[in-house]
């Protein structure tokens, strides 16, 4: 988890279960964070597999962890 923020500088849920096979990523930054890791919380918008009906994207809210430099 942490080489994984070293290189790419934040992680979704989604990015987590996908690339790294986590399903528990908030213990893991629960950890990080203890351990004495700067790491920032924020809210972002994502797309859904779902469409409004203009044809637009629906989105969602996930949090996105970034590692502090």
């Amino acid at each position: 988890m942490l080489e994984y923020l070293k290189v790419y500088k934040s992680i979704t849920s989604l990015e987590a279960i996908r690339d790294l096979g986590n399903t528990r990523l908030s213990g893991y930054i629960f950890i990080l964070k203890k351990e004495g890791y700067l790491i920032d919380t924020k809210s972002v918008q994502v797309p859904t597999r779902w469409v409004n009906s203009d044809g637009t994207k629906k989105t969602t809210s996930v949090t996105e962890y970034s590692l502090r430099d």
